[in-house]
């Protein structure tokens, strides 16, 4: 595989606005700010977002910090690899390896700083990171076999999962958190929401991993097919010519 001619897909909700507005922080950004420099901007974003949902547990006001933290972290990880582009600088092995390591490192932080906030129970929040983590195997795994780095599915990619975090801390601190009943007993708002997200998650993860092995399948018995008639016509030939008299 060849990170350089990898396809990307990012074919997302909000990419209509997304896109120029990345292009025109690209164009604008000062000359001393480099793509290592955005990335580190992310990283404090995601930080940010980490330490701000446990001082959750001492004042509901630092949801604003932690939403911050989301818009940071946007701004940088979202920006970098625009900018390399923009400027014709990028480093395609060094770019795809510090991103990606970086972006884990965050997913990690934020969903389990989520988890010790008192909103979300540990348990769920940890799922969730199971099913964020099985989505990113699964993008990776799926770029070496079809050479496609497709990172968003139902129009939703990582944009909207930091809108949706965004909404969901301004809903909570307006309305708190309140308690749903259920017939397995009670449990949160923040709690459900959890729940709901990761069980999407794991469903985009499930279907199309099976729609993308039925498709790699079909592909990989029609090539060994096609390989089996080219060596088939191979040996006719060699017995065409091995049977020709030559004096």
């Amino acid at each position: 595989m060849d990170i350089k001619t990898h396809k990307r897909t990012n074919d997302i909700l909000l990419g209509p606005l997304e896109r120029p507005a990345l292009h025109w922080l690209a164009a604008h950004m000062p000359a001393w700010v480099s793509p290592d420099i955005l990335t580190a901007i992310g990283f404090l974003g995601g930080l940010l977002v980490f330490i701000s949902y446990y001082l959750t547990n001492f004042s509901p006001y630092f949801l604003w910090l932690a939403s911050l933290g989301m818009v940071i972290n946007w701004f940088g990880d979202s920006l970098d690899g625009t900018l390399a582009r923009y400027r014709d600088i990028q480093r395609p092995r060094y770019g795809f390896f510090i991103d990606h390591i970086v972006d884990a490192v965050i997913e990690i932080m934020i969903v389990l700083g989520l988890g010790l906030s008192p909103y979300v129970r540990f348990d769920l929040a940890a799922l969730a990171l199971v099913g964020y983590l099985l989505l990113s195997v699964m993008v990776f795994v799926q770029q070496v076999v079809t050479n496609e780095f497709k990172i968003s599915y139902g129009k939703l990619g990582p944009t909207e999962l930091r809108l949706i975090i965004i909404l969901a801390n301004t809903l909570i601190f307006f309305i708190g958190n309140p308690v749903l009943s259920s017939p397995f007993g009670t449990i949160s708002l923040y709690n459900v929401l959890a729940m709901i997200i990761t069980i999407v998650m794991v469903c985009i993860f499930v279907v199309n991993t099976i729609i993308k092995g039925r498709e790699l399948s079909r592909q990989d018995n029609l090539a060994r097919l096609a390989e089996r008639k080219t060596q088939s016509r191979a040996r006719d030939q060699d017995n065409l010519l091995a049977g020709d008299p030559t004096d």
